[in-house]
C-alpha cells in the first residue's frame, strides 16, 4: 500500500528540543529514517542521548518494547552539511525563530535538493511566504515556472513543545503552497500520531497569536509590581485551572524564544497591543533565558 504523505526518508535541520523531538516522533510513530543535521557537535550529542533517554523510558513504562526502541533509535543518523539530503523527500527545519537564518537555509535547501522535495518549517511565528519567496532559484522570478514550483513546495508544520508529548501539529500554508503540498504534509504530521490544525500565514499563526501576548502580560504584571511572581501564576493554576502559570511556562518555552515571536508579532501587526515587555528584553539581555540557562523567573539548580 502506498503512504499517502510519501515520505520515506526525511531530514530534519536542527537538533535542539524541537528538532529532536521531531525526529523522535517520526523514527518511533511514522517509522522513516531520518537524516540528522546539526552545524554544533555538542547539540548532536546532547539530542541523541535525550533520545536515548525517551527511548528507555517508553519501554520502561510499556509503551513500546526494546525491540522497536532500538530500531526506532537505529532509523537516526546524523549527517553533516545539507548536501547528504538529496535523496530525502521532506526536510523539516528546526533552528531558532530568526527570518534570515531560515531564508538562508531554504535558499541553500532549494538549490541542492530534488524539486520534489517538500521544504517544511517548524516555526511558531514567522512568515512562511517570506520564507518560501526565498527559495526562488537564482535568475528566476516568483512568476516563472522553476520559481512557483520551487516556492510551491514549502510549508508551515508547526510542532509543540515538548514534542513527544504535545498532541498538536499547526499547518500553515504561504500563499504559494500548493494543495499536493500541504495535504501530504497533513498526512505526514498524522502519520507521527498528532492531530492537525490549519492557520493562515498571519503573525503567530492561531497558537503564539493567542498565547505569546498572554505571557507578555503577566510579564507586564509583575513588571508594573501588580502581583508577585507567585500569585500571578497561581492565581491562573487555581483561578483557571491552567497546568502552569504563565511565568513558569514562558520558562519552558524558553524566554528568548518568548521575545522573538512577541517582536514578530509586534513587528508584523504594527500594532502596539503586541509590544514586548521591558522586563522579557532585559532577562533576554541577561541570558536568563529559563530552564534551558537555569534561571528565568524560577531558578532551576543544574542536576
Amino acid at each position: 500500500m502506498s503512504i499517502v504523505h510519501g515520505v520515506k526518508k526525511l531530514g530534519v535541520i536542527g537538533a535542539g528540543q524541537m528538532g529532536l523531538g521531531i525526529a523522535f516522533v517520526s523514527a518511533v510513530h511514522a517509522k522513516v529514517p531520518v537524516l540528522l543535521h546539526d552545524r554544533s557537535a555538542a547539540q548532536i550529542k546532547s539530542g541523541l542521548s535525550l533520545m536515548d533517554k525517551l527511548l528507555a523510558k517508553d519501554v520502561s513504562k510499556g509503551k513500546i518494547t526494546q525491540e522497536s526502541a532500538k530500531e526506532a533509535r537505529d532509523r537516526v543518523a546524523v549527517v553533516e552539511g545539507i548536501a547528504n539530503f538529496r535523496d530525502v523527500d521532506m526536510v523539516v527545519e528546526a533552528v531558532s525563530e530568526n527570518l534570515a537564518l531560515k531564508q538562508g537555509i531554504f535558499r541553500s535547501l532549494s538549490a541542492e535538493l530534488s524539486p520534489k522535495t517538500i521544504l517544511a518549517s517548524n516555526t511558531s511565528s514567522i512568515s512562511i511566504t517570506k520564507i518560501a519567496a526565498s527559495t526562488i532559484p537564482e535568475g528566476k522570478t516568483a512568476s516563472d515556472p522553476e520559481g512557483q514550483q520551487s516556492a510551491s513546495r514549502v510549508v508551515g508544520l508547526h510542532f509543540f513543545n515538548p514534542v513527544p508529548v504535545m498532541k498538536l501539529v499547526e499547518l500553515i500554508a504561504a500563499v504559494q503552497t500548493s494543495q499536493e503540498t500541504l495535504e501530504r504534509a497533513r498526512a505526514f504530521a498524522i502519520a507521527c500520531g498528532k492531530e492537525v490544525t490549519s492557520s493562515q500565514d498571519v503573525p503567530g499563526f492561531v497558537a503564539n497569536a493567542l498565547l505569546m501576548p498572554f505571557i507578555n502580560e503577566a510579564i507586564m504584571c509583575l513588571e508594573k509590581g501588580v502581583a508577585t511572581r507567585d500569585d500571578i501564576d497561581k492565581t491562573l493554576k487555581l483561578g483557571m485551572n491552567h497546568p502552569m502559570g504563565p511565568l513558569q511556562l514562558a520558562d519552558f518555552i524558553g524566554l528568548d524564544t518568548c521575545l522573538a515571536i512577541q517582536q514578530t508579532l509586534y513587528a508584523g501587526t504594527g500594532d502596539s497591543k503586541y509590544r514586548p515587555s521591558v522586563l522579557l528584553e532585559r532577562m533576554v539581555d541577561a541570558q536568563w533565558l529559563g530552564k534551558k540557562s537555569g534561571k528565568g523567573f524560577y531558578d532551576y539548580p543544574s542536576q
